[in-house]
């Protein structure tokens, strides 16, 4: 087993194992979980500047943060500085979060063919034109995400980071993919580690990293402060109770038991039923569940039932299945 990191990585916000903020997965009922299993730091799902600024009732919605969901970020995203400006402000007030949190590295082609996400890596005077007025209008502290870069011929998260820094920005998270990668092949180490020596500010790794090993081999490699965790998340929110017990150099704690993954999962598909009703939370239930069962030895059954959820009483019924027979 990996030793545990050096204390040197002391953490942004004092969290060193941080959620990143994933479009239709980091809910309000998703983050709770997360927090339970040892998550230190949350961030909203990505939300429209400008869709913020119309009054939009979703994109408010996704801005719920719980009173002891901290620290915790809102991400927003857009290309127009004034609105990303007023975008922040509105964001910060209606969260409550202890940062804001901008999007430049989203390489979803509906977002980058509008020129923001990871297409502000390609235009580095807006991007600094929309950090400048994302610190004027957010009262709290202003963070980037970003990736290694466009493509491989412009690996620019270096002069990005740079640029971030000089401007005001208090941290700079960075995913070692290049937006023409998507989420392909291997995250690059390198790109974190190579910001972690341009600049003072916190650093926050972001990138493959599926397991307790993961993280401190990312930490140590890179010397970054913190790690953020996407996709090893899915369906595994525990897996922050694993990195945290790495990072001390701990014994890694037992897998949960199918009646505790289960037990998990309808804890927070309740949550979401709470925070966005019954039928939106089955919808959504259908891909979290079959998340949960990944790994499982025989669950084909089950995961086909998942896939038809309409119901609370299928979610209860499809649970009670799973605890008799995949024990």
């Amino acid at each position: 087993m990996e030793t545990s990191v050096k204390k040197e990585n002391t953490g942004f916000l004092g969290a060193r194992v941080l959620l990143a903020p994933m479009a239709g997965v980091t809910d309000f009922a998703f983050r709770s979980v997360c927090r339970e299993y040892g998550a230190e730091y949350t961030c909203t799902e990505m939300v429209s500047a400008k869709a913020l600024t119309f009054g939009d009732k979703k994109s408010r919605a996704l801005l719920h943060i719980a009173e002891d969901e901290h620290p915790s970020a809102a991400q927003i995203f857009g290309s127009e500085p004034e609105v990303m400006r007023e975008g922040a402000r509105i964001a910060a007030e209606i969260s409550g979060a202890d940062v804001i949190d901008i999007n430049m590295g989203c390489p979803m082609g509906k977002i980058v063919n509008n020129g923001e996400g990871c297409a502000l890596m390609r235009d580095l005077d807006r991007a600094a034109r929309v950090i400048d007025a994302v610190l004027e209008g957010s009262p709290v502290p202003v963070t980037v995400k970003m990736r290694k870069g466009w493509d491989s011929g412009s690996c620019n998260c270096v002069e990005l980071a740079r640029l971030a820094e000089r401007l005001g920005v208090s941290a700079v998270c960075v995913h070692g993919r290049t937006r023409t990668q998507l989420y392909s092949g291997l995250s690059d180490r390198d790109a974190a580690r190579d910001v972690k020596r341009a600049v003072k500010i916190p650093v926050i790794a972001n990138g493959d990293v599926f397991c307790g090993e993961d993280a401190v081999r990312l930490l140590r490699y890179t010397g970054a402060d913190a790690v953020m965790i996407g996709r090893g998340s899915f369906g595994r929110p525990w897996i922050f109770r694993e990195i945290l017990a790495a990072l001390d150099g701990e014994e890694p704690p037992e897998e949960p038991s199918i009646e505790e993954k289960c037990e998990t999962a309808v804890r927070q598909f309740e949550r979401a039923r709470e925070d966005k009703g019954e039928h939106i939370a089955c919808l959504e239930a259908r891909k979290h569940y079959a998340w949960y069962l990944k790994g499982i030895p025989y669950a084909g059954y089950y995961r086909e039932k998942i896939s038809h959820i309409s119901s609370f009483e299928d979610i209860y019924s499809i649970t009670k299945g799973i605890c008799r027979d995949l024990k």
